[in-house]
């Protein structure tokens, strides 16, 4: 069992390398065109970008399956996978977004530094000059504020 939790905790951790670069090469490179609904002011809680934690779920589904058929690490990854897109859902949608009727906001001093990171990442019009980080860690906000005036320069 200990050996099925490193696993899904390893791959947790993982997803934060995995999200940054999609986040930073595919939601705003080629994809951008699903990402876009992400930057733009939108009517109700579904947007096009809601794809991606779409393809999330369904690569987590495949891998708790093939897990099950007997490749059984591969569940636990699969669990790893899922267990990122919830916290995603319940940080992202519901703390920097404020997507849920009771708008909870970040307490503690950790997702206050995200929830302004994530802030200056929507600063910026478009998908070229904003900064990019991942989900559970972003830079100092001094750095990106540096890269942000850095970009608008340029």
């Amino acid at each position: 069992m200990l050996f099925n939790l490193a696993v899904l905790v390893g791959t947790l951790v993982a997803m934060e390398g995995v999200g940054t670069l999609t986040h930073k090469h595919i939601m705003h490179g080629w994809g951008w065109w699903l990402h876009r609904s992400h930057h733009e002011p939108h009517l109700g809680m579904l947007e096009t970008n809601d794809v991606y934690l779409v393809a999330l779920a369904l690569i987590a589904c495949a891998l708790v399956a093939a897990g099950k058929a007997g490749h059984a690490p591969l569940q636990w990854v699969g669990a790893g996978v899922a267990s990122y897109g919830v916290l995603y859902v319940l940080a992202h949608d519901c703390f920097f977004h404020r997507h849920w009727p009771s708008r909870p906001r970040p307490g503690l001093r950790y997702l206050k530094r995200l929830h302004r990171a994530h802030r200056l990442h929507h600063a910026v019009k478009g998908r070229d000059a904003s900064v990019s980080f991942g989900f559970f860690y972003a830079p100092p906000l001094r750095v990106l504020k540096r890269q942000l005036r850095a970009r608008r320069r340029v």
